[in-house]
């Protein structure tokens, strides 16, 4: 018996895949999913042999999910309408993917490949390739995975991020605000490079878009955007050196 989780948004989806496997494979269990949020602790708890994902989700990206499982010894096929720049990476890394609306052929075939090779295996390799691959392909931009999308963001675009729990707020000098389902502690390794500080445990900001600063016990920064962006106490010397201020 071969047990399939499918994650995707759009129920036509699932119940079209859903049919098609358990008309054209055999001995399926099929578990359908349409909240990747959900599908996290189903992933980790059902063990499947086969996680057909979609990459495109409100809620969370298929990228995102990816990196939040503690299962991955699955075997993984991505599902998209259309995403040119994701496909690339995919392809480089060896992850299998099927076009929706997916082929009854496509489809088989796909299959066929997967119970001939061992449960998930080198899924933890192909990851990473994979995410190595979206990193070289971004010609040393930032990319964000958030809405469904892959945002590839110059650096100086960026002028700060907010921290909000579990999400984080990404603010762009065209107003554009990007959420992203993850800690700033997390979002904060895409934005390894000298222009970027951590202010506060709430603010990272991009030291060439600071328009003034307010004295006060920690003090403030007023940035490009007109937002506010508050120092920790302890961050203030190395910032004041940063940023050449007596």
């Amino acid at each position: 018996m071969l047990k399939i989780v499918i994650v995707d948004d759009e129920n036509d989806a699932l119940e079209a895949l859903e049919w098609k496997l358990n008309r054209y494979i055999e001995n399926v269990e099929v578990i359908k999913c349409n909240s990747p949020i959900e599908s996290i602790d189903i992933i980790n708890k059902e063990l499947p042999d086969v996680v057909f994902l979609d990459i495109q989700m409100p809620e969370m990206d298929g990228f995102t999910l990816l990196e939040n499982l503690s299962n991955r010894k699955f075997n993984l096929i991505f599902t998209t309408a259309h995403d040119e720049f994701a496909l690339k990476a995919i392809k480089v890394s060896a992850i299998d993917y099927l076009l929706k609306p997916v082929d009854k052929d496509e489809l088989i075939e796909a299959v066929d490949k997967i119970q001939k090779v061992k449960k998930g295996e080198l899924l933890e390799d192909k990851l990473q390739l994979l995410l190595g691959t979206l990193d070289e392909a971004s010609n040393d931009k930032i990319n964000i995975s958030a809405d469904g999308k892959v945002y590839l963001l110059d650096k100086d675009e960026v002028v700060m991020l907010k921290s909000d729990k579990s999400y984080t707020t990404i603010y762009l000098t065209n107003e554009q605000q990007i959420v992203v389902s993850k800690t700033l502690k997390e979002v904060e390794k895409k934005f390894q490079f000298p222009q970027f500080f951590r202010v506060h445990n709430s603010y990272l900001i991009n030291l060439n878009h600071v328009k003034e600063y307010l004295k006060g016990l920690g003090g403030e920064l007023i940035m490009s955007n007109g937002f506010t962006a508050a120092i920790s106490r302890n961050k203030k010397a190395e910032l004041f050196k940063k940023l050449y201020l007596d």
